[in-house]
């Protein structure tokens, strides 16, 4: 389904008990981990309802659904949050509530991604990951920790939604609120409960990167890498590409996390090149 999250989504969803898959499971998200349990709902014959922002990008919409998800739409400007929506349904249906980012299985799964990457590169210097509520970035440093543990750990946020850098520099959980970012992936408003506190133990440090270079980063993996990876997925190579890090003389590896691309949102922000 085009990103990183259905490695949480389907390790979540399989390890359910047969009773509690028959019943259906219920998320929020603003594309990509919806389409991911949608798809994982599929395969492995469980009802799914995804709460999604009315304004999700519409391919990410319109993949939930052809998997055969609900979608229910809400207005990320008013109440109730996606969260209270989620915990709802989840209370009135029976379902089983399946989180994008806070959820040990969730965790693991997207820890597969760089386990995958350790295991055909061998060790490395640096580890460059995008961060949005920061279960690919808490897996993916509990991997290298095992893996590769002189590695260097970074994550990547928007500068837009840069609650986790927040959190990280302070020790104390930052949120965000309805960032306008393109990186849609990245505009939860915290880290969770589980990944908050793994993201200070095992991640080396916390960036952020502009708009512009976000963008850039995207244009420069359609048209040179002929790669087609969304905004968010391109948070990790922005900072790589903008010189956020120094990667000079290391092992550097860079994750990028999905391909579901509004292209008109993407070209409609792009600024000419001089």
């Amino acid at each position: 389904m085009g990103a990183f999250k259905f490695r949480g989504a389907y390790n979540a969803v399989s390890r359910l008990s047969p009773a509690d898959r028959a019943r259906g499971v219920v998320t929020f998200s603003s594309g990509n981990h919806g389409q991911a349990v949608a798809l994982a709902g599929r395969l492995l014959g469980t009802p799914v309802t995804v709460v999604m922002p009315a304004d999700a990008p519409a391919v990410k919409v319109e993949a939930t659904r052809g998997y055969g998800a609900e979608v229910v739409l809400y207005d990320r400007s008013q109440g109730p949050t996606r969260e209270e929506i989620g915990t709802r349904l989840a209370t009135q249906r029976g379902l089983s509530l399946v989180p994008p980012f806070d959820h040990a299985d969730v965790i693991a799964g997207q820890g597969t991604a760089a386990l995958e990457l350790v295991e055909e590169t061998g060790p490395l210097d640096l580890l460059l990951v995008p961060c949005g509520g920061g279960g690919l970035l808490s897996g993916s440093a509990l991997v290298m920790r095992a893996r590769s543990p002189a590695a260097r750990v970074v994550g990547v946020e928007p500068a837009k939604a840069d609650d986790a850098t927040r959190s990280f520099r302070t020790r104390t959980l930052q949120t965000v609120t309805n960032p306008d970012t393109i990186a849609d992936g990245a505009r939860t408003p915290s880290l969770g409960e589980l990944t908050f506190p793994l993201v200070l133990a095992n991640v080396s440090d916390m960036v952020t990167v502009s708009e512009e270079a976000i963008i850039e980063a995207t244009l420069f993996l359609w048209n040179r890498v002929k790669l087609v990876v969304e905004p968010t997925g391109a948070l990790a190579a922005a900072a790589l590409l903008d010189r956020v890090v120094s990667a000079r003389g290391l092992r550097v590896g860079v994750i990028l996390s999905g391909g579901n691309v509004d292209f008109e949102a993407v070209l409609g922000q792009a600024q000419p090149r001089r």
